[in-house]
């Protein structure tokens, strides 16, 4: 190899990169060492706001989370949904030409992320410009005594004490998405960027560390200030709230609705609808919360011959809060994301899948393609210097 900027730098961008999007961030060159949800759920959140994102992929297998399920072409739902719009490059990180490749990725990057292992940039020892913004997701954090632990999604759940408010009576939890996932990417898209706002102030990048227990420790703030104001934790109601009544679902005849009755109007218009007379067990919030499983019966009694959608049309004419408790299968036909035009179709390898446009409109966006593995290796690979007999020589040493 040369190790020389050649003039195929300047090569047009590959077919599968898929439309280019202009929103705030366009120009704005994102390289990730990626794998799994958090990380990559937070360059999706990037790349939406119209950045390049350059996923960094283990060269024959890439991240592993591509393979969790083949609901979307040959790719997962985790994989298909963290990673519209990026570009794949696969490289052997612990290769010795490798170094040179992230080097050169790092002088044109705006952002290095990584989630691969505690002390990756340690150990790869990168010579990283002083405009850079680099972040690095860990699971517990780099010290303390549960530095060393594994962690995912589930186990972090667990020791943040969610899992432990989850569930019914006995019965705990863990919740239907990976919320500990989504707490970090969201979080992490956050100081990104507030990393390049302040890096336009000041010329100088900045290193962020976040850990997965952090993220959602924050998240569990409200739980932890009501265990330590009242000296316990909050009953595990299933799907009712464990501090407000009538709050959960209550059976109608084809299904049930949910309930969200949050001060005393609401609760006289509901009870007046359910006929339920004036009874000093439902007088205050804290009341009915005691004698919660009485409130229910009688509601169950009074909407037993309602459907779901007469019951629904009943408590929107009386100004009560409810909603239709739907199963997952049914969002794909919702009328409100049908109304609005939300869905779009998205290329996938191997296929297409239809998913939902960024939910803050103002930006212009277009969806790229979620790539297949190293589809964009020549092209990342050309615009950061290296000739056409450079990746194939590469290619002979499997660095990619």
């Amino acid at each position: 190899m040369t190790g020389r900027p050649t003039s195929s730098a300047t090569s047009p961008p590959s077919p599968e990169e898929g439309p280019s999007n202009t929103g705030p961030l366009d120009g704005v060159v994102v390289v990730s060492l990626e794998q799994a949800v958090a990380v990559p759920y937070a360059t999706r959140l990037l790349a939406d706001l119209g950045a390049r994102v350059i996923k960094v992929e283990r060269p024959g297998v890439g991240d592993f989370a591509r393979h969790y399920d083949s609901s979307c072409g040959s790719v997962s739902s985790y994989f298909a949904w963290t990673n519209v719009g990026k570009e794949s490059l696969t490289l052997d990180i612990k290769a010795p030409e490798a170094r040179e490749v992230l080097n050169r990725l790092a002088a044109r990057a705006d952002v290095l992320l990584c989630n691969l292992s505690p002390g990756v940039w340690e150990r790869l020892a990168l010579d990283l410009p002083s405009s850079l913004v680099v972040g690095e997701l860990s699971g517990y954090g780099a010290d303390g005594p549960y530095s060393g632990r594994k962690a995912f999604d589930a186990l972090v759940q667990s020791e943040a004490g969610l899992v432990s408010l989850t569930g019914e009576g006995d019965v705990v939890a863990r919740a239907g998405i990976s919320v500990a996932d989504i707490a970090a990417g969201v979080q992490l898209q956050s100081a990104v960027l507030a990393a390049l706002l302040q890096r336009g102030r000041t010329g100088r990048g900045c290193s962020l560390r976040l850990s997965l227990f952090e993220a959602l420790a924050e998240w569990m703030h409200q739980p932890l200030l009501y265990a330590a104001g009242t000296g316990a934790s909050a009953p595990r109601t299933g799907a009712h709230h464990p501090s407000i009544a009538p709050y959960g679902p209550v059976p109608c005849a084809d299904g049930s609705v949910h309930l969200a009755v949050q001060n005393d109007g609401q609760w006289q218009r509901l009870s007046a609808l359910a006929g339920i007379p004036a009874d000093p067990r439902f007088a205050t919030v804290s009341s009915r919360v005691s004698h919660r499983d009485a409130l229910q019966a009688l509601l169950a009694e009074a909407f037993a011959s309602f459907s779901c959608a007469d019951l629904l049309a009943a408590l929107d004419a009386a100004d009560v809060p409810a909603a239709l408790t739907r199963p997952i299968t049914d969002l794909g036909a919702h009328p409100q994301l049908a109304a609005r035009s939300r869905w779009v179709d998205v290329e996938v390898p191997d296929g297409s899948a239809r998913m939902l446009r960024p939910p803050v409109d103002g930006f212009s966006w277009s969806p790229g393609a979620v790539p297949s593995l190293g589809a964009h290796n020549d092209h990342v690979l050309h615009w950061i210097g290296y000739s056409a007999e450079d990746v194939a020589e590469l290619r002979a040493r499997s660095v990619l």
